[in-house]
């Protein structure tokens, strides 16, 4: 049968008509086989032109549709979902991207812009002319989510999901939530402290009946696709039964013998193998770290609630969505950048705030008083030669914050701060402006020319050519250099690779589309949020938190999920089962069965992506991809060639 094709021609006000002659373009398709009617509109997404198009496909009963516009991870969905209303199976929709592809691409050559706009709009014709109706395939879902991370992220979230009656595992690696903000006292803008941020999830968390806390807990294996995620979990014990008198808990801290650095302050102070950072962290029970853990028993003898008898567990858990609330580590500096960990005054931001909260009337370090202090922006970040090459976002705004903090908590202190360009986005530029008042001393270099820093006799000197004094320059001589760290990527985050997360150039998790599809990922049925996708303040995670539990939401609400058609398949008789199409599948997506008398291929459908990968290292040419078949390809390869 002969197909009635509508091909609709954008303008993009004048993002394809500046450089594409369209209405060429439709003069040179219109007689083109099965093209009943062809147009041009100013704007093919506006509501106008959606109803139109819908009134044509009923009026005229067509039977295949083209728009030639942007860009389809814009609009296609929005046209397959014009083609739907008007009662046209929307796999009958072709998009064409003449913007992209001719004329943003040939801005400097209208003519050719133009020839290949006609090529691109001809192919899409023929694809259509094959295009064959499909449907969705429905899976059912499993009503939970889990959430990996207990910091803010993931604790809002878990709030959100269960407030709308999803039950929900959060799975916590260290054995106390709250993240990163459990580490800050007072927060710029709100001042709020971190404890207070932290207290106030903990408590929505516990007092709800759908939120199962787990800490302590790394997932080890997970299996599944979107609907049906099964993992296993693996829980390190406290050591410490629930209930305990803190009284005696707090006295068998006092006796440990063993001491380690505290990641908590940032290995600025130690703690015991038996520890709790009140009253910061949740839970308030304490843990026995058991790797330093000597065993000596003096603790045993003071707290009837030491349990050494505790074992690890393996939980396993199923789940419809998986949210990634992961999280990020603060840079750390190498060697000698910047005299870290080659002069001994010489911190980081992190470690800096830790001092300013644990010292009370003077800023004591290394048991001298600070008074003069230089802070080195930027390092971690907007790297010309390392690989972060990212601003943080957070870091100029957090600097401003702490040192006048210190100002204002201990007596004579002065600022100095060498930066490439100040950053406090938004709002937060009132405390940029702020410092200024105060005296903060403001001395600022280009990237490439980053300020030095020196030791003579005790005394560290940073040096620095100062482009807001005709690149005078300038020195001075600091008590403390506080190096300025942005914000990487976890270290640890093997658990991306259980479930094959994709990162994007700065090594964060990486989302579809920053604005269209923010939260999601490539792998269906997980989301992310938070700053395990890249740098974010508190207000930005939270607000990211919220939008990738709405979406976990959707895949789980309604217990079925209707996922995409397009997909590979198996010509079973052709199949010899090489192998080669299972390693090259990213999703792990093709296994071999047992079929009546070989082996063979064999698709999952709820984790094929439709790539096409398997496609051409097929040695017998036995996979073929929906809607994107080798007559559909070649159709549209002899109309571009022709």
């Amino acid at each position: 049968m002969n197909k009635k094709i509508g091909v609709y021609i954008c303008h993009c006000g004048g993002n394809i008509s500046d450089y594409v002659d369209v209405e060429k373009v439709k003069e040179s398709i219109e007689t083109d086989e099965g093209v009943f009617l062809a147009k041009t509109t100013m704007f093919a997404c506006g509501d106008a032109n959606q109803k139109e198009m819908v009134d044509d496909i009923k009026k005229n009963e067509l039977d295949g549709v083209v728009v030639a516009s942007c860009s389809p991870k814009l609009h296609l969905l929005t046209f397959r979902a014009v083609t739907e209303r008007a009662g046209l199976n929307k796999y009958n929709y072709v998009h064409a991207n003449i913007r992209e592809q001719a004329s943003w691409a040939h801005s400097d050559d209208k003519p050719g812009a133009t020839e290949t706009a006609i090529h691109l709009v001809k192919a899409a014709i023929a694809k259509v002319r094959l295009a064959e109706p499909l449907y969705p395939f429905i899976i059912n879902s499993k009503k939970a989510v889990a959430v990996i991370g207990g910091g803010i992220a993931g604790l809002r979230a878990a709030i959100e999901l269960a407030d709308m009656g999803c039950p929900v595992t959060i799975i916590e690696r260290e054995h106390f939530v709250g993240g990163r903000v459990a580490q800050w006292d007072v927060l710029f803008t709100t001042n709020e402290t971190g404890k207070e941020v932290v207290t106030k999830l903990y408590n929505e968390v516990i007092r709800h009946d759908n939120i199962k806390l787990l800490t302590g807990a790394e997932v080890i294996s997970n299996t599944g696709s979107i609907g049906d995620f099964t993992m296993k979990i693996k829980v390190t014990p406290r050591y410490i039964k629930e209930k305990c008198n803190e009284g005696h808990l707090l006295k068998a801290i006092a006796v440990c013998p063993v001491d380690v650095p505290d990641e908590f302050n940032f290995n600025i102070t130690g703690r015991k193998a038996i520890y709790h950072n009140f009253p910061s962290e949740y839970p308030q029970t304490p843990v026995i770290d058991i790797k330093n853990c000597t065993r000596c028993g003096e603790c045993e003898k003071i707290c009837p609630s030491v349990d050494f008898s505790q074992k690890e567990e393996i939980l396993e858990i199923n789940v419809g969505s998986v949210l990634m609330a992961t999280g990020f580590d603060s840079y750390t500096p190498a060697d000698g950048e910047f005299g870290y960990n080659q002069f001994e005054n010489v911190i980081t931001l992190p470690q800096f705030k830790r001092i300013i909260d644990l010292n009370d009337k003077k800023l004591i370090f290394r048991g001298k008083e600070i008074n003069k202090i230089a802070y080195i922006y930027c390092v971690g970040s907007r790297q010309i030669d390392g690989e972060n090459k990212y601003c943080s976002r957070y870091c100029c705004t957090s600097v401003i914050y702490a040192a006048m903090q210190a100002k204002h908590k201990f007596n004579e202190i002065n600022n100095y701060h060498f930066n490439r360009g100040i950053r406090t986005y938004g709002k937060q530029e009132v405390l940029y402006a702020e410092s200024l008042k105060g005296g903060d001393i403001y001395l600022q270099s280009y990237e490439d020319a980053p300020p030095t820093v020196e030791q003579h006799n005790d005394k560290i000197t940073i040096r620095i050519n100062d482009i807001l004094t005709a690149k005078k320059e300038m020195s001075v001589e600091a008590d403390l250099v506080v190096l300025v760290t942005g914000m990487v990527p976890r270290a640890d985050n093997s658990v991306a690779s259980l479930f094959k997360l994709p990162k994007g150039r700065d090594k964060f998790f990486n989302e579809i589309h920053m604005k269209l599809r923010p939260v999601e990922t490539v792998i269906d049925g997980i989301t992310i949020c938070g700053a395990c996708q890249g740098p974010k303040n508190i207000m930005e995670s939270v607000n990211s938190a919220l939008s990738a539990a709405i979406k976990s939401f959707s895949y789980v609400s309604k217990g079925e999920l209707e996922l995409e058609p397009i997909i590979a398949k198996i010509d079973k008789d052709l199949c010899t089962w090489s192998g080669t199409c299972a390693e090259a599948c990213p999703f792990d997506a093709i296994k071999m069965v047992k079929d009546e008398k070989k082996d063979v291929a064999a698709i999952n459908n709820s984790v094929c992506k439709g790539c096409g990968m398997c496609l051409p290292v097929c040695p017998s040419n036995a996979i073929n991809l929906i809607a994107y078949s080798d007559n559909e390809i070649e159709s549209m390869i002899d109309a571009l060639a022709g």
